[in-house]
C-alpha cells in the first residue's frame, strides 16, 4: 500500500514539474481601428503638452522639463493618432529644436497652425504585488494601473470641446507548484502597457470629436487663370471630391460667455476638385470647378469651402 502511494506521489510531482510554467497575463491595449474607406479630410492636430502629475519617479533629482513618463505618454498618443490615418500631426514639444536646426542649416522652417490642440497628463499611477499561498502552489501577481486625462481644445475659439479620462491596467502572473515554476522579478514594461491602454481608450473619442465639425478651407485664387483652394492630397482631398461654397456668416458676441460666434453661412454653390498639387501640407492646393451664384473675386475672404456632411 505504502509503495503504491509513493509511486502515485512521484507521478503527481513529475507531472506537475512537466506542466509548471510561467504565466504572463497582460491586459490587451485598445487598438485604433483602421481608416474606413470613403472620403475623409484630415484635421491638423498638435499635442501641446503631456505631463506626469503623479508622485511616481519624482525623486530629489526630478526634472519636470525632462520627465520620462510624460514624454513616453506623448509619444504613445502621437503614434496612435498617426496610426489612425486621420490627422496631420504637428510637432510642438520639440519645435524649438527644429527651429534651431533650421537656422543652422541656413534654411527656414514654415510652421502652420493646428485646428485642434491636445493637452494631457498622467493623473494616477501605481504598482502593487499580490499573491496566494496554497498547500502545493504559490501565485504572485504584479499589477500596474494608470489613469490618463486629456483635453481637446478648438484652436479657433479656445474652447474645450472634449475632456475625459482613460484607465489602463497590466498584469504579470507567476506560479509555482511544489516549489517548481517561474519566478517573476520587477517588470518595467508593465508601466508602458498600462499607459498605452489608458491612452488607447481615448483615441476613438478624439477622432469622433475632431470630425464632428466639418472641414473647412478657403479660396487662394479665383480668376481666368484658374480657381484654386488651399489643401491637397495629404489632407485626404481627392480628384472628384465636391465641397460646399458658403459666404461667411455674421460675427456676434455671446453676452453669456463673452465668446465671438460666427453665425452659419449661406451656401451659394459647390466646387469639384479637378487636380491636387503641392509638396507639403502647408503648400498644397487643389484646382476646382465652381458651380453656383457669382463670386466677387476681389473679396475672396468673404467665402469659405466646407465639407458636405
Amino acid at each position: 500500500m505504502k509503495k503504491t502511494l509513493l509511486i502515485a506521489a512521484v507521478a503527481l510531482l513529475c507531472g506537475t514539474m512537466a506542466n509548471a510554467q510561467r504565466k504572463t497575463e497582460v491586459t490587451a491595449p485598445v487598438t485604433t481601428a483602421p481608416v474606413s474607406e470613403g472620403k475623409f479630410i484630415k484635421r491638423k492636430v498638435a499635442i501641446g503638452r503631456f505631463t506626469n502629475e503623479t508622485q511616481y519617479a519624482k525623486g530629489i533629482f526630478y526634472d519636470k522639463a525632462n520627465d520620462p513618463m510624460g514624454k513616453q505618454a506623448l509619444d504613445i498618443l502621437s503614434a496612435k493618432l498617426a496610426a489612425s490615418g486621420k490627422f496631420l500631426l504637428l510637432e510642438r514639444s520639440d519645435l524649438a529644436t527644429l527651429l534651431d536646426e533650421a537656422k543652422k542649416g541656413e534654411g527656414s522652417l514654415s510652421t502652420i497652425g493646428a485646428d485642434y490642440m491636445i493637452i494631457g497628463s498622467i493623473t494616477e499611477f501605481g504598482r502593487k504585488n499580490t499573491g496566494k499561498s496554497g498547500v502545493f502552489t504559490n501565485t504572485n501577481v504584479q499589477t500596474v494601473e494608470a489613469t490618463v486625462a486629456i483635453r481637446l481644445v478648438d484652436v479657433s475659439t479656445g474652447l474645450i470641446i472634449y475632456s475625459d479620462e482613460g484607465k489602463g491596467q497590466a498584469e504579470l502572473t507567476s506560479k509555482t507548484t511544489f516549489g517548481v515554476g517561474g519566478k517573476a522579478g520587477y517588470d518595467a514594461t508593465l508601466s508602458d502597457k498600462a499607459i498605452s491602454e489608458a491612452i488607447g481608450q481615448l483615441v476613438e473619442n478624439i477622432i469622433n470629436k475632431c470630425t464632428d465639425k466639418p472641414w473647412r478651407t478657403y479660396f487662394l485664387t479665383y480668376d481666368a487663370d484658374g480657381k484654386l483652394v488651399a489643401g491637397g492630397a495629404s489632407q485626404g482631398v481627392k480628384v472628384g471630391d465636391t465641397f460646399a461654397v458658403k459666404t461667411k456668416g455674421k460675427k456676434v458676441k455671446n453676452p453669456q460667455t463673452g465668446v465671438m460666434i460666427e453665425l452659419p453661412g449661406k451656401q451659394i454653390g459647390t466646387v469639384t476638385v479637378t487636380m491636387t498639387a503641392g509638396d507639403t501640407p502647408e503648400t498644397e492646393f487643389s484646382a476646382v470647378e465652381y458651380q453656383g451664384d457669382a463670386i466677387d473675386a476681389s473679396k475672396l475672404e468673404n467665402y469659405y469651402i466646407e465639407e458636405i456632411k
